[in-house]
């Protein structure tokens, strides 16, 4: 509805702007003039006087519409609801009439194009051009968005979902994630099968979109295949294989192939292989090579090597490759064939890297703008690829001269050789001299040194490089042979030749180690990973140094940063735990050497000073049990078997005592302490005939030991035996030897007399070697006891008559501790403490 205020406001805007229009005069020429003839039923201007065109319009929807309300301003005539073209405009300010108006005469005037080109004669001056004649209609409507539930709409949706599941697949595999990849591939199958139903329940069924069903399926194969679920994979290629709507699908064999590789099934594989061969036009050139690199190789694997050679001799004929030749010269090496060996070595370096000249990567001393280039693609990622080409052609043509220079001649050094000659006529003489520095190598790995010294000297006066290359090694040989001197030489000539060799700075360095100089092996340390920060060699001598000079924060440090880069080195890993150690933090030493049992669990030195370090704790239970370890994968380690011995004597249980020592007797037959020891058990449980025997068999083998003789007379005279008098004169006599020896060790006139004094010394002499890993600095034992004989030879035998025999004697394993007292019974003065009718063998622990 409109207000009468409105359409008053309307009528005088109508009139403010006719008076700005000039109409034209009666003396004006009508331009349009002659165009009024027409037809007069094109003539819709008495429409609305029509009687016969009223009564049709209400027979319509249009004339069953109510009537508008708003009342028209007078001699405004009424307009139909229609578009505005049908509308009638304002005569133009040139007097003429508007185009489709009607003249005077009665006859309406042809419509012309002005108005369709967006020109018109009134009504939108300074509107500005309007072609689609919209200028007092308002904004367009917006457009009517398309239902979400329709059914073109749902399917268009999943289909855009199984593409994000595929994207979503494919990342997951391509970061590692393999178990989530293989979920998004199965979630994108099933989403897309509901997709087909839809599509075939709307009969739809001809618009199916077959490049998702084959990308879904291709996808689900792979992921099957990189989870190793081997079957599945197969399955899936074979829906895909066996479905002809997929074009070019038997290219997927090839994929086939390759799992039935994986699995060691190389028939299937083979088979499998040659169907794909067949399905690859020849025009595709590069994959039926590598279809048939694959077929040779499954044929290396078979032991095939005639069918396998067919198939490299073929690649090497149609576009050579490094890898496919060196395939080659192995199967000829497999068969033994000299010449074609030869033949095959030639042939691979006739291989073209095909990569430009190295000469563009020089830098260019006036051209600025040149050198600004070459900053950018001197390690990018084109230069990167032509470095891994050129590193692997280097790689099999040394491998490749490694192989076959043993059996194309007599000797090695000969085909060796033979193989460098041919490098230097090639197109890869540069690494002629590199094949030189690996025979020297090889001489060493035959542990031929004269002839790799030889070879490594011919080097002396040749380019810097390879003259600092074989100096450096020269200087290692050396240093291995303990001859300082020239390895300081050679280190000195690799520095000359080479200063930024971080391998002679390191050489050197070493040799200044040897020689106890550990300041300024330290600055050559330092040189060395100020030029090379990743070389670990510096790293951890630097850290060595540092542990020799006390400087243990420094060199903590050290082997801190190495562990981060070698995270499972054992070396690296013991000496942070050593240094925790020495710096009394027990707890982090220990939680060190458990990561090292970690790696190495079968180290018994490590499982040693485990025990050693829970010994120090007073945890013997755990101390026992790392010793034991150490001794179930060491047996011959004497400070272990010395401690379970000791071990089993505090607790009380000598018997299993007695297997330590034996075995520490059969380790060292020389040492009289382990007999002794074995005695002395045998005594202590109570066996005292087994101990005399045990004693006249060390007397036997040493004929001047003390201690034996001492135990000899006691035990002869608590048992009444007749050679107690015998042994106490023996006793006498090797005592006066003793002392003899003894003053002239003192008085310096037998000053070689070393085997007295380890006669003598015997029982005090602890072995502290046969543990690389001890700390020497001294540190408490808890209450852990070991055998000495120290008190026997304080206190020495005096001899005389029968009767003044003094048989009082010092246990070698330390005093018995004395039995709790009972009120069972009255103890006797002469009864055993470990009578066999008081104390039984079930009565003692396990």
């Amino acid at each position: 509805m409109v207000s009468a205020e409105g359409v008053g406001l309307h009528v005088m805007n109508r009139l403010t702007m006719m008076e700005h229009v000039h109409l034209a005069g009666e003396d004006e020429d009508d331009m349009y003039s002659g165009f009024n003839d027409y037809n007069a039923t094109l003539d819709t201007e008495d429409l609305a006087h029509d009687e016969n065109f009223q009564k049709a319009v209400l027979r319509t929807s249009h004339g069953r519409r109510p009537p508008p309300t708003a009342k028209m301003p007078p001699g405004t005539s009424a307009r139909l609801g229609t578009a505005a073209r049908g509308r009638v405009g304002l005569p133009s300010s040139m007097g003429r009439p508007i185009t489709g108006a009607i003249q005077a005469d009665g006859q309406a005037r042809p419509m012309t194009a002005v108005r369709a080109a967006g020109f018109t004669s009134s009504g939108n001056r300074g509107v500005g051009f309007d072609p689609m004649n919209q200028a007092g209609r308002g904004p367009a409507p917006p457009l009517e968005p398309k239902p979400e539930d329709s059914p073109e709409e749902k399917i268009r949706q999943l289909e855009k979902k199984v593409n994000e599941l595929i994207e979503e697949s494919c990342f997951g595999n391509s970061q590692g994630e393999l178990g989530l990849a293989l979920e998004k591939a199965k979630e994108a199958g099933r989403k897309e099968r509901v997709l087909v139903r839809q599509r075939e329940q709307l009969s739809m069924g001809d618009q199916i979109n077959l490049d998702l069903t084959y990308s879904v399926l291709f996808n689900l194969a792979n992921q099957y295949a990189a989870n190793e679920m081997f079957a599945e994979a197969l399955n899936t290629y074979q829906v895909i294989v066996k479905n002809r709507m997929f074009s070019n699908a038997g290219r997927l064999k090839v994929n086939m192939g390759n799992i039935y590789f994986r699995q060691k099934n190389y028939p299937k594989a083979i088979k499998f292989y040659r169907m794909a061969l067949d399905q690859v036009p020849n025009t595709h050139k590069e994959m039926r090579t590598n279809i048939m690199q694959n077929i040779g190789i499954v044929f290396v694997k078979m032991g095939q090597y005639n069918d396998a050679i067919t198939s490299f001799e073929h690649i090497m004929s149609e576009s050579p490759t490094f890898k496919t030749g060196f395939n080659l010269i192995l199967c000829y090496f497999a068969l033994g064939d000299r010449d074609k060996m030869r033949r095959a070595f030639q042939k691979l370096l006739t291989v073209d890297l095909k990569i430009d000249d190295e000469d563009k990567y020089l830098p260019h001393g006036d051209d600025k703008q040149y050198n600004l280039v070459l900053e950018v693609i001197k390690n990018d990622a084109l230069r990167q690829i032509e470095r891994e080409k050129k590193y692997e052609a280097e790689r099999c043509i040394k491998t490749a001269a490694k192989i076959i220079s043993p059996a194309i001649e007599a000797t090695f050094s000969i085909g060796y050789d033979w193989c460098i000659e041919q490098v230097k006529n090639s197109q890869y003489i540069d690494l002629s001299h590199d094949l030189e520095i690996d025979k020297a190598i090889m001489f060493l790995k035959q542990k031929d040194f004269q002839q790799a010294i030889e070879t490594l000297k011919s080097f002396e006066k040749k380019d810097s490089k390879v003259a600092s290359t074989a100096a450096t090694n020269l200087s290692f040989l050396y240093f291995l042979e303990t001859d300082l001197a020239q390895a300081d030489k050679y280190a000195e000539v690799a520095m000359t030749a080479d200063r930024y060799n971080p391998a002679a700075l390191v050489n050197k360095g070493n040799v200044l180690f040897a020689k106890r100089d550990y300041e300024k092996a330290r600055e050559f340390y330092k040189e060395a990973l100020s030029n090379d920060s990743s070389c670990v060699e510096a790293l951890y001598n630097l850290g060595l140094s540092n542990k020799r000079l006390g400087r243990l924060e420094d060199a903590l440090d050290c082997f801190y940063k190495l562990h981060a880069i070698l995270r499972n080195s054992p070396q690296v890993m013991y000496q942070i735990a050593d240094i925790h150690d020495q710096l009394d933090d027990s707890a982090q030493a220990t939680e060190w050497f458990m990561q090292l049992l970690g790696v190495t669990p079968s180290d018994s030195s490590i499982l040693a000073r485990m025990g050693e370090l829970y010994d120090n704790e007073g945890d013997k239970s755990q101390a026992f049990q790392y010793y034991y370890d150490s001794y179930r994968h060491d047996p011959s380690n004497i400070p272990v078997i010395e401690w379970l011995g000791a071990y089993y004597i505090d607790s009380q249980f000598c018997e299993k005592a007695i297997h330590y020592f034996e075995r520490a007797a059969i380790v060292q037959p020389n040492q009289v302490k382990w007999q002794l020891m074995i005695a002395s058990c045998h005594r202590r449980s109570g066996n005292y005939q087994q101990a005399l025997e045990t004693y006249k068999q060390i007397h036997r083998k040493f004929p001047d030991n003390v201690e034996c003789l001492k135990f000899l007379v006691r035990l002869c005279t608590d048992m009444g035996l007749k050679e107690a008098q015998d042994y106490a004169t023996k006793l006498k006599k090797a005592e006066k030897a003793k002392e003899l020896r003894d003053q002239r060790a003192t008085s310096g006139t037998r000053r070689g007399s070393g085997r007295g004094r380890r006669e003598g010394s015997a029982g005090s002499d602890r072995e502290g070697s046969g543990s690389g890993h001890r700390k020497e600095k001294g540190r408490q034992r808890g209450d852990r006891k070991r055998p000495t004989f120290d008190e026997e030879e304080e206190n020495p035998y005096q001899s005389g008559q029968k009767q003044d025999i003094d048989a009082t004697y010092s246990d070698p394993l330390g005093p018995q501790i004395e039995r709790p007292k009972t009120a069972a019974r009255r103890k006797d003065a002469m009864e055993d403490e470990f009578g066999d009718e008081e104390l039984g063998d079930d009565m003692l622990p396990d």
